[in-house]
């Protein structure tokens, strides 16, 4: 579908199921997969459970994720045998946790569509934790940024910092930064250098965040820094311009947002990839008279995720093929080519299969302003000195 419908006052970036962006309009029916807690959802009980159901059609397939002390485990469940719905096979939920969902399903008309959510569970009220990112022994990208999430307010903020020390081997500097009030990052000057191996201490457990709140974790882990890549994006040449380790291995035709709905600037690290996703304008307040989303794609192929905002690399199949590389059409996102389905012989599979979380997506040349950098993992925006100002230690 090659139409493109644009609106007054949209946001910059797309998002739905809290991702996202389309360049047209295509309905399906809402919330075609139900995720019970619902996406977002915090401290939820552990007696809760979690059930993820269709009305008709059945589930394809059912991924759950629990993440503690950034280690992920999965969650084994089963699909009903009139795959109408999936649950685990242990019902009750771990305190303090981070739950990922990732399902897709067939409708009744053969249609697949794809449903991503999260929640956290409850952690007692005396008590706060840190989810972490990256996840233990992952392998990611140069620009990857270690970024705790407390659940809670912290008000004593250098004993909190205090508490945490990222190293590095071989040995860089390493300094913290503070976004709101419950959010600490770390990162070094320049990107990673590939190969160096990144280790996280948490020594949280009784350290007092706010008065008579106190940490829960003592925990060591590490990631590991994989190759260098780090791709360009030229929205007025419509081109993305891949390189490893300084050398240019591609350069992509692209698509990036419209006159009314342009792409920020900046440097943006993946944080999230997505085989296949939803995307819906409802998420973003693009809805019709009748409240639905003015756009909803229930099939997006090839997504990574750029910002918490909603900004995303992904996949493209229903724009002509003639779009990218001479025209901007999209929502705030870049797009690629695509087919529907996804492929790994098209520019969107093509660099999806060869992409990690952690690489860096730089955007020049839109007529938007640079992209903030707590925005998803983007404090690369940042000078060294102002990062440096963001902490408490200085």
């Amino acid at each position: 579908m090659a139409a493109v419908l644009t609106w007054a006052g949209l946001l910059t970036g797309c998002s739905g199921d809290g991702i996202g962006t389309v360049f047209g309009k295509q309905r399906s029916p809402a919330e075609a997969i139900q995720v019970t807690p619902d996406d977002g959802k915090r401290g939820v009980p552990a007696d809760n459970g979690i059930r993820v159901k269709v009305p008709d059609g059945r589930l394809e397939s059912v991924k759950v994720v629990r993440s503690q002390d950034a280690q992920e485990q999965p969650v084994p469940g089963r699909i009903s045998t009139d795959g109408l719905s999936w649950e685990p096979d242990d019902k009750k939920l771990a305190l303090a946790a981070k739950y990922v969902v990732d399902a897709v399903a067939l409708d009744g008309h053969g249609r697949r569509q794809a449903r991503h959510t999260t929640f956290t569970t409850y952690v007692p009220e005396e008590r706060f934790v840190a989810y972490v990112t990256p996840e233990n022994r992952s392998v990611v990208g140069t620009g990857m940024i270690v970024s705790l999430e407390f659940n809670r307010e912290v008000k004593n903020r250098a004993a909190v910092e205090r508490a945490v020390r990222v190293t590095a081997d071989p040995a860089v500097p390493v300094a913290g930064h503070w976004f709101g009030k419950s959010r600490l990052d770390f990162r070094p000057k320049e990107y990673w250098k590939p190969g160096t191996k990144v280790t996280v201490d948490l020594r949280l457990r009784d350290v007092e965040a706010a008065p008579g709140v106190y940490g829960l974790q003592h925990k060591t882990f590490g990631f590991t820094i994989g190759r260098s890549q780090v791709s360009l994006v030229d929205a007025k040449k419509k081109t993305m311009e891949v390189r490893r380790d300084g050398e240019l291995v591609s350069t992509v035709p692209i698509t990036a947002g419209s006159a009314k709905t342009t792409t920020y600037n900046g440097k943006m690290v993946v944080t999230e990839m997505l085989e296949v996703t939803r995307m819906n304008g409802a998420t973003v307040g693009f809805t019709d008279s009748d409240g639905k989303g003015e756009y909803d794609i229930p099939d997006v192929p090839h997504a990574m995720r750029l910002t918490t905002s909603g900004t995303f690399l992904h996949g493209n199949y229903w724009a002509a093929a003639d779009t990218f590389g001479n025209a901007n059409v999209s929502h705030g996102c870049v797009g690629l080519r695509d087919v529907k389905g996804g492929s790994a012989e098209t520019p969107a599979g093509w660099f999806f299969d060869r992409s990690l979380i952690g690489d860096v997506v730089e955007v020049r040349n839109s007529a938007d302003k640079t992209v903030a950098p707590d925005n998803g993992l983007n404090g690369w925006n940042l000078t060294w000195a102002k990062w440096k100002a963001g902490s408490t230690l200085r």
